[in-house]
């Protein structure tokens, strides 16, 4: 009779690990298209571990949301101090978290651990009420931005957001958008999907006074889902496997086109990214053998 492991003794651990551990807070999402889904597949695909906090679920297929259930803030404190008591963390990266009071929960965290990296993501809320977006914003501007490493978002939701009174007949810049940001502390903003003449967007790493790297690509025809959220978690985990932030922004940009590149329909709404692309064998490989062996539906015995 073999006997049971000494729960004391010392275990060998593999030195070859993942690459660096962050911590993620979003909502759930069904359709896979973005939220936490995006988060643990882009980290484990950078080769990252994600420590993923739920903050709600949205009710949403894969072409739009229509509505979203918010968990308690006391709920997301005590899920993410349980592990960061635990587990060296070495980038926090934050999606949608559904209220203020989630916000605060997490700035809270964010001050305690304030030499951890936050790379926050504000997706499009237009599915949302106009007065939740409100307060939701306000409050991510006044608690969580102070505390901000690297903000991420589409040119036109920072534009929104940031520079609500823009007059200029011209739109504004991504250094305007980082300008804007800075004002509440936050040194690199990634201002992303600039449009640009002849079907080409760009996407921008910048600071108040400078570019840092811009990157152009041409826009791809179909409509995405979760792109924005698959971004900043690739991001969040180049960081934290000690990548400059520059040399980061870059690899992070080319692995979301890949994703885009190779973009999938799993229903009747929008296309998602592919975020393990790079795990579906090559069109040349051999295909599988078929299986001889077959299992009957609703007849399996014990």
């Amino acid at each position: 009779m073999s006997s049971l492991p000494d729960p004391t003794a010392e275990i060998e651990v593999e030195e070859d690990g993942p690459i660096g551990c962050v911590m993620v807070f979003n909502a759930n999402d069904p359709s896979g298209a973005g939220g936490i889904t995006a988060d643990i597949t882009s980290i484990a695909s950078i080769g990252a571990h994600a420590l993923p906090v739920i903050t709600g679920a949205y009710a949403r297929d894969s072409a739009e949301v229509y509505d979203h259930f918010c968990m308690d803030d006391e709920a997301v404190t005590e899920q993410a101090r349980t592990i960061l008591e635990d587990v060296p963390v070495q980038v926090i990266k934050t999606g949608f978290v559904g209220s203020p009071e989630n916000l605060s929960a997490i700035a809270e965290l964010a001050s305690d651990y304030s030499d951890i990296p936050l790379v926050a993501y504000m997706p499009d809320l237009s599915w949302w009420q106009e007065d939740q977006i409100d307060l939701y914003q306000d409050a991510h501007t006044e608690l969580l931005l102070p505390l901000t490493t690297v903000l991420v978002g589409n040119h036109s939701t920072l534009s929104r957001w940031l520079l609500p009174e823009w007059s200029a007949e011209r739109s504004p810049t991504a250094r305007d958008i980082a300008r804007a940001a800075n004002a509440f502390g936050v040194p690199y903003t990634l201002v992303t999907g600039i449009p640009l003449p002849d079907q080409f967007i760009e996407n921008t790493l910048c600071t108040p006074t400078s570019v840092l790297c811009s990157n152009k690509f041409e826009r791809f025809e179909a409509v995405f889902s979760g792109a924005g959220d698959t971004l900043s978690a690739a991001l969040a985990a180049l960081i934290a496997a000690g990548t400059e932030l520059t040399e980061a922004t870059n690899e992070a940009l080319s692995y979301l086109d890949r994703c885009l590149e190779s973009g999938f329909r799993p229903g009747m709404g929008n296309v998602l990214p592919d975020r393990l692309f790079w795990a579906h064998p090559e069109p040349d490989d051999e295909p599988p053998q078929e299986s001889s062996f077959e299992i009957s539906p609703n007849d399996t015995r014990h």
